[in-house]
């Protein structure tokens, strides 16, 4: 196939090239190529190209700067979906898409199946949802993936952040109140190549198996470290005063995903540790 990644160089999209690049002819465009907000460079990226599968990695993903800047996060994240929609719309192109845990409200006390109602309770979310929409509106072939908690090597994230903060501190403040699903970006990106090469299509829900707060999250990096001797404390998200709010439990059911490809993830554990000694 001739898959198209826009976002190639953030982090998900330079897995996405990785493992994709192997078997098949893929082309990576970002910001410095096209401008995701115009329908005319979405339209002439997708046709120059050629490619027969499109995959946006493309988002704004500053959670809590999409409180403040709310035209830049829905411009990204839901007039670039549409955007991208439209130039794959007509043609035999399948696209495929992330969304976030973010759009649920984090209410329910377990996981979260593809079919839930969505009610995002933060401007990330709202534009997410809004992109989702965009997509099921002006596209009718498409893979729509919702993922959690990403990290990877090539970008900024929680556990280089804890790292960081443990060696310049020593101590560390984590909330011990949300609770969701590590995924590391290379494991992602495989799921993606399954979902792509099996012809699947609709809505999937793909993280790395099991659950954790992010004060559980922070212990087991610290471990994997062999940083056990820094102070971590647990404490409220309200004591952090962030911008947004998150949803307190954020757990996607990947059993449709499973069922479907007859394909697991790993455990977030094993994927951290993975991630950790690679990295």
């Amino acid at each position: 196939m001739k898959i198209l990644v826009l976002g190639h160089k953030g982090m998900l999209g330079t897995d996405l090239m990785t493992t994709l690049g192997g078997a098949h002819d893929v082309i990576g465009k970002d910001a410095g190529d096209f401008d995701i907000a115009s329908v005319s460079d979405c339209r002439d990226v997708v046709k120059e190209t050629g490619a027969n599968v499109v995959i946006n990695a493309a988002a704004y993903t500053n959670v809590d700067g999409c409180e403040t800047d709310e035209n830049r996060c829905f411009s990204v994240n839901a007039d670039g979906v549409k955007n991208v929609a439209l130039a794959c719309r007509g043609t035999d192109i399948k696209l495929i898409h992330f969304s976030t845990d973010y759009v649920f409200d984090g209410t329910k006390s377990v996981p979260y199946v593809e079919e839930d109602a969505c009610n995002p309770i933060n401007a990330y979310g709202r534009s997410k949802l809004k992109g989702e929409e965009y997509l099921s509106e002006f596209s009718n072939n498409y893979i729509l993936l919702r993922t959690s908690w990403l990290y990877g090597k090539n970008g900024r994230n929680f556990v280089g952040a804890i790292v960081e903060k443990a060696e310049k501190t020593g101590q560390l403040e984590v909330v011990d109140d949300q609770t969701g699903s590590p995924t590391y970006t290379v494991d992602l990106a495989a799921a993606v190549k399954v979902l792509i090469e099996g012809d699947y299509r609709g809505v999937f829900h793909v993280t790395n198996r099991g659950t954790c707060s992010w004060y559980q999250f922070a212990l087991k990096i610290l471990e994997y470290k062999g940083m056990e001797n820094v102070r971590i404390v647990p404490i409220k998200s309200a004591k952090l005063g962030k911008g947004a709010p998150r949803p307190e439990y954020s757990v996607l059911s990947c059993r449709k995903f499973a069922d479907a490809t007859h394909k697991t993830m790993r455990f977030w554990q094993i994927a951290l540790k993975d991630y950790m000694i690679s990295a």
